[in-house]
């Protein structure tokens, strides 16, 4: 993977700014983290990091959200050199204010892109005029991208896109032209449109269109539950692979997933035992972040029900994790579980 840095002293933000070009690479397709609201902060994108994700992203957050500059934006923002290269990834649907948000990202933290998200289904981001509702509204999805663009020049710009808002509006090819000839320089693809949610399949022929009708490099975003899931869509040409939901259940997806591109003998798999050392440790780092064990424990039950999918008797395991509020507990129930396997 290349990844140069670069000193650019002149930038369109006061002060001098580190800036890093997008990573590319020759050889393997590049492993991408998809961003997730309350589940992508910088404890679990570490957790991917160490396991084999080339490249990172904030949970999203809205221009309105950056510009009030409180705590809990700086807790979304908050990121350690170690993630490096990271984007922050930023909505909304007024073009002078994510610009001006995008201008203040760059100055609190200095990631190393911005990222537009143009793909969100959920009906608060929707009905904000944010997220995959500009899919119905190309003028101003292109002229926020020419505006985020020039506000923080020359730091890379990316965006999201799903392939349309429904079924009879697949406009993914025509949305990935006008981005790029705004000067959006790498573009990720969820291969859904926004009325399907997260239900149905994923099209990955959309996705190769979208390959085919640009330059810029596109990341391919859907359906990809196991490492050889990839395997299926590299004939699309994709620049690299976007993970979300299956991340949640096995961050080893990226490092099997490069070990099945390098055509490894034996792929990588995590044994039970690894799987629980990291549950133990992302449950410790979460509560030395919130300095309060009941609120961390509870905030971890969702990513608790994910990572002990397929566990043994992972039903009635899951079933008591949901009451559990401290980390003794947990122990105490996986403890019979790990001696029995």
């Amino acid at each position: 993977m290349n990844f140069q840095k670069e000193d650019n002293s002149e930038h369109s933000v006061s002060g001098p700014v580190t800036r890093y070009s997008l990573p590319v690479t020759a050889s393997l397709p590049l492993l991408f983290l998809a961003p997730m609201a309350g589940v992508t902060n910088s404890i679990f994108r570490r957790i991917c990091k160490e396991r084999g994700a080339d490249i990172l992203t904030t949970e999203f957050l809205s221009a309105d959200g950056i510009m009030h500059r409180n705590a809990r934006t700086e807790q979304y923002l908050n990121f350690l050199e170690e993630e490096r290269p990271l984007g922050v990834q930023l909505f909304g649907g007024d073009p002078e204010r994510l610009a001006e948000a995008a201008r203040a990202v760059v100055d609190w933290v200095r990631p190393d892109f911005i990222d537009l998200n143009f793909g969100c289904p959920v009906n608060k981001v929707v009905c904000r005029h944010g997220g995959s509702s500009l899919l119905r509204d190309c003028p101003t999805l292109e002229k926020i991208a020419q505006s985020v663009v020039k506000a923080v020049s020359p730091l890379p710009v990316t965006a999201k896109i799903r392939i349309g808002w429904d079924e009879s509006s697949i406009n993914a090819t025509t949305t990935a032209r006008l981005l790029e000839g705004s000067g959006i320089q790498r573009l990720a693809v969820h291969g859904r449109t926004r009325s399907q949610g997260y239900s149905g399949k994923a099209n990955w022929d959309v996705i190769a269109e979208v390959v085919q009708a640009v330059k810029m490099p596109v990341i391919g975003n859907g359906d990809i539950a196991v490492a050889a899931d990839v395997l299926q869509h590299l004939s699309t040409g994709v620049a690299g692979f976007m993970i979300g939901r299956a991340a949640m259940t096995n961050p080893w997806i990226f490092s099997e997933i490069r070990s099945l591109l390098r055509g490894d003998q034996l792929p990588f798999q995590p044994t039970l035992e690894e799987r629980w050392e990291l549950i133990r440790r992302h449950c410790r780092e979460e509560i030395a972040l919130k300095k309060n064990e009941a609120a961390a424990m509870a905030s971890m039950r969702a990513r608790l029900m994910a990572y002990t999918k397929g566990f043994p008797g992972a039903r009635p395991l899951r079933e008591k994790i949901s009451g559990i509020s401290s980390l003794v507990e947990l122990e105490e129930l996986m403890m019979p579980l790990l001696e029995e396997n």
